[in-house]
């Protein structure tokens, strides 16, 4: 009898260190699935706000402050609001906003407050069919998820 508690209690020692493991590399794959889903969140909503016309409502993925950045091509646009009057400005019009897809999208948690996210865009209109890709900076803000830097081309 006391052979099988030693084998138990063996069997234990060997088993419970490969158990807290396998759980302790779950948690941050859990993590990082719940991160890319969340981030993922934001860009859908941005295709379907940019989709019905709402330049507003597209912006509501970048975060609201002076410090968000936006690249394009040789032009650095700096803070929300100015962001936002670059949009208003150059998509003055539905025929000029086309219809926004998102493709190849790539996304990638660097830590626990913050997820890089790659892709491609592009705008399908009567006349053209401007495209490029993408890098976004995500940073978790009390708002949720929001772009803080956007390199676009």
């Amino acid at each position: 009898m006391w052979r099988h508690s030693l084998l138990a209690a063996l069997l234990l020692v060997a088993i419970l260190p490969i158990s807290i493991s396998a759980q302790s590399a779950a948690g941050p794959k859990k993590r990082s699935d719940r991160i890319i889903v969340a981030v993922r969140q934001v860009l859908d909503a941005q295709v379907a706000a940019w989709n019905r016309g709402d330049i507003e409502g597209f912006m509501a993925g970048y975060r609201r402050s002076e410090e968000t950045v936006f690249v394009s091509g040789d032009s650095l646009t700096r803070g929300w609001q100015t962001v936002l009057a670059r949009y208003k400005k150059n998509y003055d019009s539905r025929e000029k906003m086309g219809t926004l897809t998102f493709s190849d999208l790539e996304i990638t948690p660097i830590g626990s407050d913050a997820a890089i996210a790659i892709g491609r865009w592009h705008l399908q209109r009567a006349k053209d069919e401007p495209h490029g890709r993408f890098t976004l900076i995500f940073r978790k803000t009390r708002q949720g998820w929001r772009i803080v830097h956007d390199h676009t081309s």
